[in-house]
């Protein structure tokens, strides 16, 4: 019972943990906006090139 107790008390990790929830929902987010090609994704995506092929 102890352990049990321990282990639910331990908290080592938990910041990993929502940092990558975190990215995950960044990640879907973005791959949602990018996914529907909509006029902001594509003036992003456009200047993005355009910074590119200037530097």
């Amino acid at each position: 019972m102890k352990t049990i107790k321990n282990f639910l008390k331990d908290e080592s990790g938990m910041e990993t943990l929502e940092y990558a929830v975190i990215a995950g929902l960044i990640a879907v987010a973005a791959a949602v906006i990018y996914a529907k090609g909509g006029t902001w994704a594509t003036t992003i995506q456009a200047r993005l090139q355009n910074a590119a092929a200037q530097s």
